[in-house]
């Protein structure tokens, strides 16, 4: 889905700017190149009686579940990455999970929201997006208007109790000197996913056809392009369906929380 040309001054909105709009129900669509110099987050919001092996599982696979922030329960505002913020408003789009199946999209949680619940926010690839712009590597879903796509893979995550899954991960198509670039810059910011986890060869990790990504929309490969995928903090749904806990919230791929942390922070440890 392209983004709607009238919201494009969101670019460069403020992130508080960027989640007043989505609070307001103004924009309900995907977030990659937007506020390009803040760190943006995944979301995986889980019931009390779940979320220490949820925390567990992300400790145990840091590349697609790198967190930034874990909620106190039944507190549905962030007090470190976006200070104020609100889980059940400040993210675009919402999926809801209950026993292994996706059963709603929605542009709140206000009426979910429950006194056991725990939010994990977790590091997300857009946020080094603006890095590889800046080092003149494309982007081609922000060239394009488009959500990244995004593959489940034959790669498993480590299990931790009740969560177990494979790794999810998100594509960019770019040379292979290009590339090189990438991974030089994507090595630094190990809280958004680090370095890529492979190159090329999809079938390699599972994937068949690049056309057909499991989540996001597909994107074309260019005349000696290859593919360079990256950890994705789409994971935890996939994690989701095979786990089956009794109900997970979670953003929509592509629909991020926009954060006050700006990428740069991101260099150091968290």
């Amino acid at each position: 889905m392209a983004f709607d040309k009238e919201m494009l001054g969101l670019r460069t909105a403020t992130p508080s700017d960027m989640r007043l709009a989505c609070r307001a129900g103004e924009w309900t669509n995907v977030t990659a190149g937007l506020c390009g110099p803040y760190a943006q987050a995944n979301l995986a919001i889980l019931p009390a009686d779940w979320a220490f092996d949820f925390l567990r599982f992300c400790q145990a696979n840091p590349k697609p579940c790198p967190v930034l922030e874990v909620t106190n329960m039944g507190d549905p505002l962030l007090h470190r990455i976006a200070p104020g913020a609100d889980l059940r408003t400040d993210l675009p789009r919402y999926r809801v999970y209950r026993y292994g199946e996706l059963v709603d999209e929605v542009l709140d949680i206000k009426e979910l929201w429950q006194a056991d619940l725990v939010g994990f926010l977790i590091g997300c690839s857009f946020s080094f997006e603006a890095e590889l712009l800046a080092a003149n590597v494309p982007v081609r879903h922000i060239e394009l208007g488009t959500n990244v796509p995004m593959y489940r893979t034959n790669i498993a995550c480590q299990s931790a109790g009740r969560f177990k899954g494979p790794m999810v991960v998100s594509m960019r198509p770019m040379l292979a000197r290009q590339a090189i670039q990438a991974v030089e810059v994507t090595s630094r910011l190990r809280a958004v996913h680090g370095a890529p986890v492979h190159l090329g060869d999809p079938s390699l990790i599972g994937i068949k056809d690049l056309t057909k990504p499991d989540y996001g929309d597909p994107v074309p490969l260019y005349t000696g392009e290859i593919p360079v995928f990256w950890a994705c903090g789409v994971t935890p749904q996939a994690a989701a369906l095979a786990s089956k806990p009794p109900l997970m919230i979670t953003h929509a791929p592509g629909h991020m929380l926009v954060t006050d942390i700006r990428n740069e922070d991101l260099l150091k440890d968290w």
